[in-house]
Parts: structure tokens; C-alpha cells; sequence
């Protein structure tokens, strides 16, 4: 596949996102025509829509970002947060935090520690002979997935019924926010992710290679491993507090910059960040639009129906050839 130019793509993605803010405003189940957009009734809706929208853009680059910090460590295309089991033990923590301790913690501090003890216990199960296995991370992830969802439905099915169609609605994936500061604490933390992860680029090229090029380079394997991979589990937590559950964004998006960019993550950590905000604004409007009524599709259900044909297509063709 012909690749193209960073500069051209970028430019490319901002103009589809100036068109498609634009178009998250006017869509949803009440509709607002541009002339009603000044009109003093409309300015509660709006600004729900505006929170909607930020949400959306952040909890994909954030998602996009984290994939590519994984994939870049497993030197796998099929490593992302949500194979790999850290959004289901993100999402196990807020919800114990939401049915039993929502009083006293923030259930996004134990989202953070579920992640966490996610990542710790993949790796743990994936060593070979003290060194982690790609491979086995792999089949670590998708174990510690099917736990974690297991727990998930037993505390569900024991709970209340409003606490659990709350729980099970959120843990669908659920995009709208009422106030403003989950948004800013998803954005910074998100941000904060990305710019961890630039400064970082060069080294991940380097482990693309293989941990013993790398270490030739100079870099120090561990050291990184262990900084990507916390950021990776702060930025998936953060997002799964407040997002729920949204999966294959981190799989998909970096697949497809790849292809189009090329392997150098400095590009690829930039190109993903954005796709992935515009893809998940896109799945955001689309949800809106599936369902007729008061009721909307959530936003997970959507990735989903995009993302396993995608994780068939890439489990089929998947090769090292990716990371050449």
C-alpha cells in the first residue's frame, strides 16, 4: 500500500474534524437547526453536546495511543487495552467503586489501581524463563479478560436492579457527561499521555526492532516498558471511569497509520492520536443516529461491530512483517 505524506494526512484529519464538530452539534434526538444555535433555549443542549464532543475526541486519541504503546512493547498488532484485559479490570475497579464505595473514593482512583493490577498480572502470567513473551501476553490478556468479565457480572447480577441497569448501561460504553470536570480530567490525563508517549517515539522504534537491537542503541528496556506501560494503564483507566468499556479503538486505529504512514512512531503516535479522536467522534454521531426515539445505541455496541471483523481480518494476516 502506497503510503502518504504526515503533513498532508494531519491536515486531512483536521479538516474532517472541523466538519464534524460542527455536525455533533445539530445531531441528536432533538434537533437544532444553525439558526437556533444563538437561541437561549438551546443553550443547555449545546453545551452538553460541546462536553459530548470533547469526550469522544479525547477517549479516542487516548485509546488510539495506548494500542500504539502496546503493540509497540509486544512488537504485536494485536495487542490493545482491551485485549489485553486493562479496560475489564479498569472497568471491575469503577464498578466496585460504583456499587460499594461511590461515598468515599472516586471510583476512577480504583479504575486507575484495577488497571493497574491488570497489567502486573498479565505480565506475571506471560514470563518465560523471566522474560515476557509477546505471545503469551497475548493469551495472558484475553484470560484476564474473560476473569475480569466474569467477577464484573456476578457483582452485577447480585446488585440492586437501578444500580445494575446503571452499571450495565455504563459498561456498555456511555459518552454523556452532565458536568464539565470529568472532561478536563479525561483530556489532561490524556494529553499528559500523549506527550509521554512523543517523548518516547524514538525508544519505541528502537524495541520495534527487538529488545536486544534496542538494548544495542542504547536503550533501557525495562525502564521504558515500565513508564509506557503506566501510562498506558492511566490513560485506558482514566477513559474506562468515565467512558465504560469501549473496545478495539486501540486495535484498529494504529493498524490502519501504519499502514498509512509507515512504522516510525514518530508519526504514528501523532497520526493515531488524531484518527482515533475523530474515528470515536464518528462512532459518537453515529450512535445517535442508529436509533429511532428517546433511546441511543451505545458507543461500545458500535465499536464493536467495527472492531471484531477488523480483529478477525488482522488475526488472520498478522505477521512481523508489520513492524518492518
Amino acid at each position: 500500500m502506497r503510503r502518504i505524506s504526515a503533513v498532508k494526512f494531519i491536515l486531512f484529519l483536521s479538516l474532517c474534524f472541523v466538519i464534524f464538530i460542527i455536525l455533533g452539534f445539530f445531531v441528536g434526538k432533538v434537533n437544532i437547526s444553525p439558526s437556533e444555535m444563538l437561541d437561549d433555549r438551546y443553550a443547555d443542549i449545546l453545551r452538553l453536546r460541546l462536553l459530548r464532543i470533547i469526550l469522544a475526541i479525547a477517549a479516542g486519541a487516548g485509546l488510539s495511543l495506548s494500542g500504539v504503546i502496546l503493540q509497540a512493547i509486544l512488537r504485536n498488532p494485536l495487542a490493545e487495552p482491551y485485549i489485553l484485559g486493562i479496560s475489564s479490570g479498569s472497568g471491575f475497579g469503577a464498578v466496585i467503586g460504583l456499587l460499594f464505595f461511590s461515598s468515599f473514593v472516586s471510583p476512577g482512583v480504583l479504575a486507575f489501581i484495577g488497571g493497574i493490577l491488570t497489567i502486573v498480572l498479565v505480565c506475571r502470567l506471560a514470563k518465560l524463563d523471566s522474560r515476557i513473551s509477546p505471545e503469551n501476553m497475548i493469551i495472558s490478556g484475553i484470560l484476564v479478560n474473560a476473569f475480569f468479565s466474569s467477577l464484573l457480572m456476578f457483582f452485577i447480577s447480585n446488585a440492586s436492579s437501578a444500580k445494575a441497569h446503571s452499571v450495565i448501561w455504563w459498561l456498555l460504553g456511555n459518552l454523556q457527561v452532565y458536568k464539565g470536570m470529568p472532561v478536563v480530567i479525561v483530556a489532561g490525563t490524556v494529553v499528559f499521555g500523549f506527550l509521554v508517549t512523543v517523548f518516547f517515539s524514538k525508544d519505541m522504534n528502537a524495541m520495534s526492532l527487538g529488545e536486544e537491537e534496542a538494548m544495542h542503541l542504547g536503550v533501557n528496556i525495562e525502564r521504558v516498558k515500565k513508564i509506557l506501560l503506566l501510562a498506558a494503564a492511566l490513560v485506558t483507566s482514566v477513559i474506562v471511569s468515565t467512558c465504560g468499556i469501549i473496545g478495539f479503538v486501540g486495535l484498529m486505529i494504529p493498524h490502519i497509520v501504519r499502514r498509512l504512514l509507515g512504522p516510525d512512531h514518530r508519526g504514528l503516535v501523532v497520526g493515531s492520536f488524531l484518527m482515533g479522536g475523530l474515528f470515536l467522534l464518528l462512532c459518537d454521531i453515529g450512535s445517535r443516529l442508529i436509533l429511532t426515539g428517546p433511546s441511543e445505541l451505545p458507543i461500545g455496541v458500535v465499536t464493536a461491530f467495527i472492531g471484531v471483523p477488523f480483529f478477525v481480518y488482522i488475526l488472520r494476516k498478522s505477521r512481523k512483517v508489520y513492524f518492518k
